[in-house]
């Protein structure tokens, strides 16, 4: 049986399948990841979006967020490693996605558990009223964007001194426990407390399988399956040998 075989029996005779998907998913999108190799910190400053720097000065911070998040990544479209993840929950073979991503291409794909564990840029919430707004009802052509109330809208992903969304912080640990499989996509596995999640299902015996063309901190440590390939070309692979 080749890993490939391997990975679509675990998947098929799984009580509780999980996919754990970081940066790399979406670099085949056109997504810039923020490390490494092409990384968006190598040509920007990530002070800005430094939630104290934000409150200091909204309009400087969303001047930079602007280029960066929404531009690029708000016209990105889902590949096939999001459209495959998105078959398989439809199939019933994956209960859901922890993503470290804040683009929504999941979503858009079709996935309909999802947990955003570091936000979102597709809405936006007032610092002085906390009412939401979704990202397509808001003006950017002048910034910072401004509440019906007049309070600075801040785009509803977690900046650097935020805490983990309570619900999604719950949802994926819980999603991570319950996991006896777990396809772990384009991520390092160095930002915490994320990287922590494959590590704790690991714990609780689930079958880690991994897709990344390079190595990981979790290959070789808690990885049963090592894929070194791009999300679609191992997920266009998983559509044809599981039939999806």
């Amino acid at each position: 049986m080749t890993d490939l075989q391997q990975t679509s029996h675990w998947l098929k005779t799984a009580r509780h399948a999980v996919a754990f998907t970081g940066a790399g998913i979406s670099v085949e999108s056109g997504i810039a990841p923020f490390t490494g190799a092409g990384g968006l910190w190598n040509q920007y400053d990530p002070k800005f979006i430094e939630i104290n720097f934000f409150l200091s000065d909204p309009k400087r911070s969303w001047e930079e967020m602007k280029k960066i998040f929404f531009t690029d990544m708000d016209q990105a479209q889902p590949n096939a490693a999001h459209q495959v993840l998105a078959k398989l929950e439809n199939k019933g073979l994956l209960e859901g996605v922890i993503t470290q991503n804040i683009d929504g291409l999941h979503q858009r794909a079709g996935s309909k558990n999802v947990q955003e564990f570091h936000g979102t840029i597709q809405t936006l919430s007032c610092l002085h009223c906390d009412r939401k707004y979704r990202l397509e009802d808001v003006d950017l052509t002048q910034v910072p964007p401004t509440c019906l109330c007049g309070g600075v809208l801040k785009p509803d992903f977690v900046f650097y001194g935020e805490g983990i969304p309570p619900r999604a912080y719950e949802n994926s640990t819980q999603l991570a426990l319950q996991a006896d499989v777990m396809l772990v996509v384009g991520t390092a596995g160095q930002v915490m407390p994320a990287c922590s999640l494959p590590l704790a299902a690991h714990e609780h015996g689930c079958k880690i399988i991994e897709v990344n063309p390079r190595p990981s901190s979790y290959t070789g440590q808690i990885t049963d399956l090592y894929f070194p390939q791009k999300a679609t070309e191992f997920f266009t692979q998983l559509d044809k040998i599981m039939e999806l």
